[in-house]
């Protein structure tokens, strides 16, 4: 379970633990409670979380004057429910807002009575990889569009790899090494590792329906296979820049790989017969692998997209929790 966060740390944060214990958190709860008091607004978040739409959208969807819609948008997105990002338009531009939260959860026991797990996060540009292997269709881009060339390998060796902000290859895998510095890992009382990273397929284009077998390897074991269901591209992604043309890749799903002691779990489901948190073996080692790709040997070979936060439907880049 995250620990609880500060007012300035709530952007960076979908899954939400508040504690009444810690003041810091106060001036959070007073625009918290402002924005879910309206009965209006509380419509308008329940649109968001199906798309993304802007204020002229949801004037008419509600029947509402778009002065006063605006004011209940600006509320949510005081309170952090909501991100606002301008966009171009038919004349000229125009916002468009979204949901930036999954879950909030307010802690009102004491700590000593209820202890609360605590975790760290690291965040992991996805061009940061330390190794890779990867065979075409392969490439990169940054909010500006491809970076280096289309389908050659050697492209993932240069240095501006680090400003990827979306990353594609047929077969093969790309590596990231995060820090081991963690007394938790020493000293026995972490209770759970995980990685959270939007992906989808890679097809011509884009499939809808185009699965493809992607493994996930933790410090050497391969802990995951999952299945992902296509490539995304029927409609833009809610993050994905102007510069990249309609018709191609643009969102994938959010998905989170987690090993316990009692196991492995993707997006909280146990996955049956699986390595245990001791096997990992995070101790041994100076740094924490993460590994992720498509296996020579996988059923379907249906290729991998990687996003970072300024592609695809979510703000964020490879995130590791560990919980203690």
């Amino acid at each position: 379970m995250p620990a609880a966060v500060s007012y300035e740390e709530i952007p960076t944060e979908r899954n939400l633990i508040l504690d009444i214990g810690n003041r810091e958190t106060y001036p959070y709860f007073e625009k918290l409670g402002k924005a879910i008091s309206s009965p209006v607004r509380m419509e308008i978040l329940n649109l968001l979380r199906i798309k993304s739409m802007s204020v002229v959208e949801i004037a008419s969807q509600l029947n509402l004057p778009v002065s006063s819609t605006a004011f209940h948008l600006k509320c949510l997105e005081e309170a952090k429910l909501i991100i606002t990002k301008t966009q171009p338009g038919i004349r000229g531009s125009m916002r468009i807002s979204m949901s930036c939260v999954n879950s909030i959860l307010i802690h009102t026991a004491i700590d000593n009575v209820f202890p609360q797990m605590r975790n760290i996060t690291v965040d992991m540009p996805i061009g940061n990889f330390s190794d890779c292997d990867v065979k075409p269709t392969c490439g990169m881009a940054d909010e500006d569009g491809v970076l280096n060339v289309y389908d050659n390998p050697r492209a993932f060796y240069s240095p501006s790899r680090s400003k990827a902000q979306l990353l594609w290859f047929q077969e093969g895998f790309v590596e990231y090494r995060f820090p081991n510095c963690y007394p938790c890992i020493e000293d026995g009382t972490l209770q759970a590792i995980s990685f959270s990273l939007e992906l989808c397929s890679e097809a011509p284009g884009y499939q809808e329906v185009w699965p493809s077998d992607i493994t996930v390897s933790i410090n050497g074991l391969p802990c995951f296979v999952y299945r992902s269901p296509g490539d995304f591209g029927a409609r833009r992604g809610k993050l994905t820049p102007e510069c990249w043309r309609t018709g191609s890749t643009q969102y994938g799903l959010l998905k989170t790989f987690t090993v316990r002691h009692d196991g492995c779990y993707l997006d909280g489901t146990p996955i049956p017969r699986s390595y245990t948190l001791q096997e990992l073996r995070l101790a041994s080692n100076n740094y924490i692998s993460f590994q992720i790709g498509i296996s020579h040997d996988a059923k379907f070979k249906g290729g991998i997209n990687l996003f970072g936060e300024k592609y695809g439907d979510y703000p964020q880049n490879i995130l590791m929790r560990i919980d203690y």
